[in-house]
């Protein structure tokens, strides 16, 4: 019986690793963009597309690095590039308090997706790994709160910077600071990758039979439909002048509901299976998505911004497994399409909702949209959730 990561040194340092090498390369590398978002479009005069255009560089370069990282070029290897990807992670997000184009930030932003991709597939393998030698599900758990610990710590950070009377610049260098400490507490604890098994192994091609062509669908809905609340949900809050408090508590809400949600969610998919969890998840984010528009303020962000925590890290995890287990012949490459899927949906998302709020003159239309596109994937995956137990 493997040793509870508590008793276990290796696993315990292993997770602690992985959690902050996941709060620093997603929490802050790929998520901290929302809540410095509204100083940067007070202070530079942004329009809601051009702000949806550098959020939407920024998921492009993570599917370009989630598609370039998955050929298995760095086999052995991961344990470098992860840590290089890393730091370079740190360094872009300096880049961005120098920064004062839309042409810049979105450069930055697309490299810093490409570095946070990076570092989340090639830092994950490893602690996937040693987690899986080990048996151990609470080091899966741990390593994935980190998301969830660095957005609820990103907005932290703004409401300090900003109490300090400091502009956004300084949110970006402050984040550059945490996310650079991460980097080497990571790169002290980090263990090398484990061995290798079979990894010249081949696949036979994905057979695209209708469950499996569902899910995926479904899962490229839900990267289309989520991304608009959690690009723009501090924005909204500051347009309806809830208040700084207020602004705080939506990101801040929504981190700390996603780092729990992979241990509350857990019972709920072990009483409804796979399938179910992953329908229940995707109704209550469309749901969450729709409060943030009809609910009134302060209650529409707070409801948003903690039903989004609550749901996107699961939808993500459980959506992957549901597409591993409708293709076991071939599950790496039903993971690579359905994460092609979900990169385009959540690239498209922040450009559609920026040029929608720039005609309609906020995000009310944009977060209609997007509710109904949630809503469009839960049924589709009504199918399939009947069939798996």
């Amino acid at each position: 019986m493997p040793a509870p990561i508590r008793s276990d040194p290796h696993l315990l340092s292993t997770a602690i690793a992985g959690g902050l090498a996941m709060a620093a390369a997603m929490g802050f590398g790929r998520f901290s963009f929302t809540p410095i978002l509204p100083g940067m479009m007070g202070d530079l005069g942004l329009s809601s597309a051009d702000a949806g255009l550098i959020a939407a560089a920024n998921f492009a370069g993570y599917l370009a690095g989630a598609i370039v990282g998955g050929h298995g070029w760095a086999a052995g290897r991961e344990r470098g590039v992860g840590l290089l990807s890393l730091f370079l992670s740190a360094v872009l997000l300096a880049g961005m308090g120098f920064a004062g184009s839309v042409t810049g930030f979105v450069i930055l932003r697309f490299l810093a997706g490409l570095a946070s991709a990076f570092s989340m597939i090639f830092i994950t393998s490893i602690v996937l790994g040693h987690a899986a030698r080990a048996g151990s599900e609470a080091v899966q758990s741990a390593h994935f709160s980190g998301v969830g610990i660095g957005i609820a710590a990103s907005s932290l950070m703004v409401l300090v910077v900003g109490a300090a009377g400091l502009g956004w610049r300084m949110d970006w260098f402050v984040g550059a600071g945490v996310s650079l400490f991460s980097f080497a507490v990571v790169a002290w604890l980090l263990p090398a990758a484990p061995a290798h098994q079979n990894p010249s192994s081949s696949e036979p091609p994905l057979v695209f039979r209708l469950p499996v062509v569902l899910v995926t669908a479904s899962y490229g809905l839900f990267g289309l439909g989520y991304v608009v609340t959690a690009t723009f949900i501090v924005t909204m809050a500051r347009m309806s002048s809830a208040g700084a408090a207020i602004e705080f508590l939506t990101w801040f809400v929504a981190g700390s509901a996603a780092a729990a949600s992979l241990f509350l969610w857990r019972p709920v998919m072990h009483r409804l299976g796979l399938g179910g969890a992953y329908l229940a998840a995707l109704t209550i984010e469309a749901a969450g998505v729709l409060a943030s528009v009809v609910l009134p303020s302060p209650a529409a962000p707070l409801v948003g911004g903690a039903l989004l925590g609550l749901t996107f890290m699961i939808i993500t995890a459980y959506g992957l497994r549901l597409g591993r287990a409708l293709s076991p012949e071939s599950p790496r490459r039903a993971l690579a399409f359905m994460t092609a899927a979900f990169g385009i949906g959540q690239s498209l998302g922040p450009l559609i909702a920026g040029v929608l709020a720039e005609r309609t003159g906020g995000f009310t239309v944009p977060s209609l949209v997007a509710a109904a596109v949630l809503f469009s994937g839960a049924l589709l995956i009504l199918p399939v959730a009947r069939r798996l137990p």
